[in-house]
């Protein structure tokens, strides 16, 4: 037995959302579909130009979307971040508390400066944007680590966003290093394609040699094998890792258990939002691999959880519709 069934690392970012128009992106000079990193005075200037649409706020973070959701289905999860000590801040930490996620914030007090925030733009497609300001969640160290906690969890969950700040992936990767250790699994998402585009070498570092679970889209596999056909990706997938998922969208997902590769159909709906659909898919894996699921059917919840979460916007689920989805399953 464990204390945690997921602990988690990665960019703690208060998420601020906003639907606009494809043209309006374009108008702003901002890159369609990806996440990119900006500086905080760029990033004001963006939301000053947003006048009159309205935003919403929540606490974010790829891998706390997935932390919420573990926990949201019932599992228990802990994650290490770091936020500034001003309302951001506090706002954050309350949230994470708020959705019974235990974190080393509880241990830790901020330090002066600027929590991280993330501008999420939706378009009437239904893709998402993202323009992010790290703050001083981009000199996340070893320092932020709970070793006790990583000893104490079954699977270890690494954010790639991580690869993008040498203090961040020194501590993905002492993360990584304690849980094998203590004879522990580790999880790793690849997060965005950009991150595989500019930083695959880091990708790898972090990945080490014993990667127990790899997260990807298709995109981000098929870059990763540097291919456009998806049986190379997943044979390269396969070099990488013990176990793998592969999200493909509208066309369902792709799961390996090490052995046999299972293909999950997809959940047809109508997306208004894909913010936060591979967290929550990821999310609904490691839940369902930490209680008692077999690959297909953690990926089937998987599935299912992310369809319900782009039909409505927002990178999480009320807590009643996870455990309705669940029962489902």
């Amino acid at each position: 037995m464990t204390k945690y069934d997921v602990y988690g690392l990665g960019n703690a970012l208060v998420d601020i959302e906003c639907e606009v128009s494809s043209e309006l992106l374009q108008t702003l000079g901002i890159d369609k579909g990806v996440m990119t990193l900006l500086e905080e005075a760029d990033q004001e200037r963006i939301i000053q130009q947003l006048d009159g649409h309205p935003l919403k706020r929540a606490s974010g973070g790829s891998a706390a979307n997935t932390l919420i959701a573990v926990s949201q289905f019932g599992g228990n999860a802990c994650y290490s971040c770091k936020v500034a000590n001003d309302d951001f801040g506090q706002f954050y930490l309350q949230d994470l508390l708020s959705c019974k996620v235990d974190t080393n914030l509880q241990h830790h007090a901020p330090e002066p400066g600027i929590t991280g925030k993330c501008l999420v733009f939706v378009t009437p497609d239904a893709d998402r944007t993202m323009n992010t300001f790290l703050g001083i969640s981009g000199g996340l160290s070893v320092a932020e680590l709970l070793p006790e906690a990583i000893a104490e969890s079954e699977y270890t969950y690494i954010e790639g966003y991580l690869v993008t700040s040498p203090s961040a992936k020194s501590a993905a990767i002492k993360a990584r290093d304690l849980a094998k250790a203590a004879g522990r699994k580790v999880s790793l998402t690849l997060s965005d394609l950009n991150m595989v585009t500019f930083f695959k070498e880091g990708l790898l570092e972090m990945m080490g040699s014993e990667l127990d679970l790899l997260f990807a889209n298709e995109s981000e596999a098929l870059k990763m094998a540097d291919t456009t056909d998806i049986n190379t990706a997943i044979a390269h997938c396969q070099s990488l890792a013990k176990t793998f998922a592969i999200t493909r969208g509208s066309q369902g997902s792709l799961i390996y258990d090490g052995q046999r590769l299972h293909e999950i159909a997809p959940t047809p709906v109508t997306a208004i939002d894909t913010v936060g659909a591979g967290d929550m898919y990821a999310g609904a894996v490691l839940y369902g691999l930490t209680h008692g699921m077999g690959y297909a059917e953690a990926g089937q919840l998987g599935s299912v959880a992310a369809a319900k979460l782009v039909t409505s916007l927002g990178p999480r689920l009320a807590t009643e519709v996870t455990q309705s989805l669940l029962k489902r399953v």
